[in-house]
């Protein structure tokens, strides 16, 4: 909104510093601040009302040291992430941006799924919470919006760069004889192609084309990007909610992936600095840095009551809603062969949870008796298990999810 006001300004006033508001790093600092304040100001009396409400979690007893003196924190606190990412979007970002728009439908629909689960346990008091098939055809559903709108919209090409060579020869003043030389490439024109490439992480000049397993048919390509768009959407959104299991962790855990695709998101939208770091360019997506750092700035503020002890949980609300944005935002910046590393503790959760549960049913069909890897899955309740506090545990995940950010960062330039 304040940018297509300051869009209009700059081109039918005088007035002076009115285009100092369509910068990116200018909106972008606006709206990490009002995020960051949204969620600290207005994360407070939210708290306060659900707490009114008597909105509390119910905690199972799962034997975990500490778990049961949480029983009725507030819960949903996902709110408080959802508004504080959405206002400052809409007040900083490009509306018309076809990325933002999806960015925002992802927000409100996994917000809207997460929120009917809480709502289901809070206030009919069922534990089991929302089906586990409907988040799936939730899910899916937004699979389909994403992979289809990423199809169909004209807005939506990366452009094939045309270089121009130059060989520039290096003489000696006096002999006048060529003693070396070396070759310049410049951009001179990019071309816009509408195709289902990806990047394809660590390989220089290489990327993944989805018609390559269709035969070349453009049509299937489409559909197969779909069904990839689906996956990846269900796995990273799922695997988030696992992690949400203790104070901070899920938030903590997030903030360097959500850094990280930000800064990705400006690259791939600079020709020049796609260029330099070969990689794709990507036209209008370095405006996702907007919603980037709107989504920091939510995740840091909502740290402030979710760390230990928590004031306030995220519920589904929040969880389901932090998964399917990385998700989403992977697929828009064409980077979503790179969330296995970046996401690698959402990762390692959820294949903790599947070993964990396929061992202990191959084990009591083979033995009568179920047997486990893990003391407890996911992960971080293994750790719980063997004593170790929940700050410290929260904290070396967070270590390790900054290791991995910089690892995907690394990868730019090894291309």
């Amino acid at each position: 909104m304040l940018y297509t006001l300051f869009e209009y300004l700059n081109q039918n006033t005088d007035l002076p510093g009115m285009r100092v508001g369509e910068y990116i790093s200018v909106r972008s600092a606006a709206a990490i601040i009002l995020s960051l304040l949204i969620a600290i100001v207005f994360g407070k009396r939210i708290i306060r009302m659900l707490k009114r409400k008597q909105i509390g979690e119910d905690i199972r007893d799962l034997g975990l040291e500490g778990q049961l003196q949480k029983k009725g924190t507030p819960t949903m606190g996902g709110i408080i992430i959802i508004l504080a990412v959405i206002i400052p979007v809409l007040l900083f970002g490009d509306l018309h941006n076809v990325y933002i728009q999806l960015m925002l439908i992802s927000t409100l629909w996994l917000g809207f799924i997460g929120g009917l689960d809480d709502y289901i346990k809070v206030f009919r008091h069922n534990k089991e919470g929302l089906n586990g098939r409907f988040k799936i055809v939730g899910q899916v559903g937004l699979g389909i919006i994403v992979g289809t709108t990423m199809w169909l919209s004209e807005d939506i090409v990366i452009h094939e760069k045309n270089f121009e060579t130059t060989r520039y020869n290096i003489t000696d003043v006096q002999t006048g004889e060529v003693v070396s030389s070396y070759i310049e490439k410049q951009v001179i024109s990019t071309t816009p192609e509408k195709t289902t490439k990806t990047s394809i992480p660590f390989l220089k000049d290489t990327m993944l084309d989805y018609k390559f397993f269709t035969g070349g048919n453009d049509t299937l390509a489409w559909l197969l990007y779909i069904i990839v768009a689906i996956f990846v959407i269900t796995a990273v959104s799922n695997g988030a909610n696992l992690t949400d299991g203790i104070d901070g962790l899920l938030t903590g855990v997030s903030v360097p992936i959500v850094l990280v695709l930000g800064i990705l998101a400006y690259l791939s939208g600079h020709i020049i600095y796609s260029d330099y770091l070969n990689i794709m360019y990507i036209p209008h997506s370095g405006e996702l840095i907007i919603f980037a750092a709107a989504f920091a700035g939510a995740l840091i503020g909502f740290l402030w009551y979710n760390s230990f002890p928590a004031q306030i949980f995220m519920g589904d609300t929040g969880s389901l809603t932090i998964g399917g944005i990385i998700a989403v935002f992977a697929l828009c910046i064409r980077k979503e062969l790179l969330l296995p590393l970046l996401c690698g503790v959402f990762l390692v959760e959820a294949l903790s949870v599947m070993l964990q549960v396929g061992y202990f049913k191959y084990t009591k069909r083979k033995y009568g008796e179920g047997r486990r890897i893990f003391l407890m899955s996911p992960l971080h309740h293994h750790y719980q298990k063997k004593g170790l506090f929940e700050t410290k545990i929260m904290m070396r995940f967070f270590i390790i999810s900054l290791l991995m950010a910089a690892m995907t960062l690394i990868t730019l330039k090894i291309q």
